[in-house]
């Protein structure tokens, strides 16, 4: 790792998708904590932290990417299309996920994580490299007044046919209508009317991966490190106070729906967390502390070096796990491996999340193998 590498970021990406693997494999999605599952639809929970924080952790490293690459190369253009290329893995990847393990075309579920985040990517990206800060603000102006005008003023059929404008319920709000219109037979199986990751919400999603471009404009900057410290740590106070009054005067927070309300809010959970994890391991001046910070948190940043292959990987092994069924009468292999630990005397709860952690731990010890083999999957 260089010395000029922002260890931070990485740090930050490896919470980010430690705590994304810990959310999405319970030992029994019937016992959870209520922090550790969604909210139900209005509200916010740890778990909700989660995907924002990953956008807006490509929006911080596309920034550093493309500063480094635009003194490469003549023309932007060629960057957008790599941009771009990179999307379409991405996407690729999550398509892939979503059909297996039954390759059934006729009725996969096409929005997923990785699909809206290369769709955010797509759309971001000729405005990253041809826009200034100035005009990034501006755009994240024009995606929140989009969707909601689109959210709020335009009269939709809902699942039921009752035609109503401004519907922020499951299955009844424009964006769901769009979804159905567009992917019917492709949506969230267990909803069928709607999507978590449409199509329509994506355009706030997009302005938080801008909101984290503007992040790391501000990082570029020629400044005191402890000042970028302090004025992320402000910017993202103000973030949680629009956030909050935007909950309660326009629209509520909902991270299903993507309103612009959690959009902010979510962004200053986002700046306040990567603070302390900037001023602990790159900011900070005393050397022995730096030192002693990167030490600990080092598991986060080995994490965080891998961390869209674990993301697919974890997917792929916990998708595997309730697949494969073995024994007589057949169980799955998730279920043997949640036997021993069920049978403890821990209140179901515990055991669940006992199961979630030992999960984590085997990707993480999957991480600190390609680590220590200096394998690091880029796309």
């Amino acid at each position: 790792m260089s010395d000029n590498r922002l260890v931070s970021l990485d740090a930050f990406r490896g919470f980010t998708i430690a705590s994304m693997v810990l959310v999405n494999n319970p030992g029994d999605w019937g016992h959870l904590y209520r922090q550790l599952g969604h909210a139900e639809w209005h509200g916010w929970t740890f778990t909700d932290w989660v995907f924002p924080f990953f956008l807006f952790i490509v929006g911080v490293a596309m920034t550093f990417s493309l500063a480094r690459r635009q003194g490469q190369v003549q023309e932007r253009w060629p960057l957008v299309l790599s941009l771009w290329r990179r999307a379409a893995i991405i996407i690729g990847i999550g398509l892939m996920l979503n059909l297996i393990p039954n390759f059934d075309f006729a009725t996969v579920r096409i929005p997923g994580v990785l699909q809206r985040i290369g769709l955010c990517i797509v759309v971001a990206a000729p405005i990253v490299v041809y826009a200034g800060w100035r005009a990034q603000g501006a755009w994240i102006v024009v995606c929140f007044a989009v969707y909601s005008v689109l959210m709020l003023a335009v009269p939709v059929p809902g699942p039921d046919g009752v035609v109503a404008a401004g519907a922020l319920e499951p299955g009844r709000d424009a964006g769901a209508y769009i979804d159905r219109l567009l992917l019917s037979g492709h949506l969230w199986a267990r909803s069928k009317t709607w999507d978590p990751e449409g199509l329509v919400c994506t355009l706030p999603a997009v302005a938080t991966l801008l909101f984290g471009v503007l992040t790391g404009h501000g990082l570029a900057a020629k400044m005191d490190a402890a000042a970028k410290t302090v004025w992320m740590l402000l910017a993202g106070l103000l973030c949680l106070w629009i956030g909050a009054m935007l909950d309660a005067v326009f629209m509520p927070i909902n991270k299903s729906l993507w309103t612009p309300s959690y959009a902010i809010f979510m962004t200053g959970w986002a700046l306040v967390v990567f603070a302390a994890f900037y001023w602990l391991m790159d900011a900070v001046e005393d050397d022995a502390i730096r030192a002693r910070s990167r030490a600990w948190l080092q598991p986060m940043t080995i994490y965080g070096m891998n961390a869209l292959f674990i993301f697919a990987f974890s997917g792929l092994v916990a998708k595997m796990m309730a697949f494969i069924k073995v024994g007589e009468p057949a169980q799955s292999l998730k279920a043997l491996a949640y036997a021993p630990i069920k049978a403890l005397p821990l209140a179901p709860v515990n055991a669940s999340l006992v199961f979630a952690i030992l999960f984590n731990l085997a990707m993480f010890a999957v991480a600190w193998f390609m680590w220590k083999k200096k394998w690091f999957v880029k796309v």
